[in-house]
């Protein structure tokens, strides 16, 4: 699939990448530090908070600011990117972001980490709101496609390739200063180098020009082709700091969508979107109580130092990506819905392996089996859920999932702290598999006979 996307021609026979609009590539750029900054930044920071003394309480808590933070500024960004375009908050975003993660490693203080993540959380939603209408707007409707499929591809090989320098920054720190990798100093250092990653290809977006207006509505041919631009469910609007699953959702805009809604008129509007809303938030809070404190879990129960917590991760990343390049062609034969509850449902039993299992080798091998699970899942679901309303009602419904999700990973991480420290270590995989369990269940309840008895995909 990416070698086809990679290698469309343009209208004057020159490779589909040879043709992009200068702000394609500028934003493009912009992406790989993105990556850089959200894996490392989710594999040094919690870590610096423990070094520092924090209970897990708090670093759960801490955790979920970020998102807290996105909700919060989710929609009124949005409305304001209409308002005055995209590239003011795109700039000032891309401006803000480092100091923000500067504040957070240069902090030890409660109030002032909590301050600097949630303001962190509050310029991530501006790029998470117009990263995507910037490269719709930019890109003629034949490219729109690999547009948006190289932006989750960057997104996801480099989240990769981040949580790589994650991990080695800490150990390098270490061994110059003759400190542990896990103490504080060899941290600061790690969450710094998310600043640097976040600021270095910040520079050239002050070339970015602002689209000349909104493109066209798409016509049913493209609809049809799959080459219009559809908002996928919570793309625009989630501010999440796993880059993977931001990749994957966003990777279903690529997807062939069906103009008309395939459940509306069978329920009220308000109704459907609250049956597409619960299984949602449910999962949210379910995968948010397994990865907010995920890397210190490992930490604690394996003694794992940061630079092979960092390889690990990556390979993890690794696989949950190329296992996003398959979702839609299974979605194409099993049909989406059956494609996203049976991978939440196998996702069960992985979870409670991560959490309960004593060996590290199995503990490490159900880590990527999840993330493996969950490059099938977020593609197929983004998909079934955006097909389910008409296209005047997509993008308020991706709003809708950006503060659902706001709201889920904010409480997920925080259930996560404070079972770690009050239960055991392992106690927030059982509420991950019980969310991941219910959320299907949900889903299938309210859409699985009309669903799972019509058409694949």
């Amino acid at each position: 699939m990416a070698g086809e996307l990679a290698t469309q021609h343009g209208g004057r026979g020159k490779p589909a990448f040879l043709t992009y609009d200068r702000n394609v590539y500028l934003m493009l750029l912009y992406t790989v530090g993105k990556g850089l900054q959200l894996s490392i930044a989710a594999l040094t920071i919690n870590l610096y908070a423990y070094s520092l003394g924090f209970q897990q309480d708090f670093i759960g808590l801490l955790a979920g600011m970020p998102a807290l933070g996105a909700f919060v500024a989710g929609v009124p960004v949005g409305l304001l990117a209409d308002r005055i375009g995209r590239r003011p908050l795109i700039l000032t975003s891309a401006a803000l972001t480092p100091l923000t993660l500067v504040a957070v490693a240069l902090s030890a203080n409660a109030p002032l980490l909590l301050a600097a993540s949630f303001i962190n959380g509050l310029l991530a939603s501006a790029y998470w709101v117009t990263n995507l209408p910037m490269l719709t707007e930019s890109s003629r409707s034949e490219q729109r496609v690999s547009v948006l499929a190289l932006n989750s591809f960057l997104l996801l090989g480099v989240g990769a390739l981040g949580s790589l320098i994650g991990g080695a920054v800490p150990e390098v720190a270490a061994q110059i200063t003759h400190q542990a990798a896990t103490s504080v100093v060899p941290l600061r250092w790690g969450v710094l180098a998310a600043a640097f990653v976040a600021a270095a290809p910040a520079l050239p977006l002050v070339l970015l020009r602002e689209p000349r207006g909104p493109t066209p509505n798409p016509s049913p041919a493209e609809m049809e082709r799959g080459t219009a631009a559809v908002p996928a469910a919570g793309a625009l609007e989630r501010g999440s700091a796993d880059a993977a699953t931001e990749a994957g959702v966003a990777l279903a805009a690529t997807e062939p969508v069906t103009v008309g809604g395939s459940f509306e008129g069978r329920w009220p509007l308000p109704l459907l979107f609250v049956m597409l809303l619960l299984p949602d938030v449910v999962f949210v809070v379910g995968e948010s109580s397994v990865v907010g404190l995920e890397q210190l879990f490992f930490r604690l129960r394996y003694d794992l130092q940061p630079g092979p917590l960092g390889i690990f991760i990556a390979l993890a990343g690794l696989c949950g990506g190329a296992s996003a390049l398959i979702a839609p062609r299974l979605a194409r034969r099993w049909g989406k819905l059956r494609v996203a509850t049976s991978m939440q449902l196998a996702g069960v039993p992985v979870v409670l392996a991560i959490g309960f299992m004593p060996v590290l080798g199995l503990a490490v091998a159900a880590e990527v089996a999840r993330n493996v699970l969950r490059g099938l899942f977020e593609p197929t679901y983004a998909a079934f859920t955006m097909e389910s309303v008409s296209s005047k009602h997509r993008a308020t419904l991706s709003g809708f999932y950006g503060i659902t999700w706001g709201v889920g990973y904010s409480l997920g991480a925080g259930i996560a702290g404070f079972l770690q420290l009050h239960i055991g270590l392992s106690a927030p995989f059982a509420v991950g598999a019980l969310c991941l369990a219910l959320a299907p269940t949900l889903l299938l309840f309210f859409f699985g006979r009309r669903a799972l008895t019509a058409s694949p995909g």
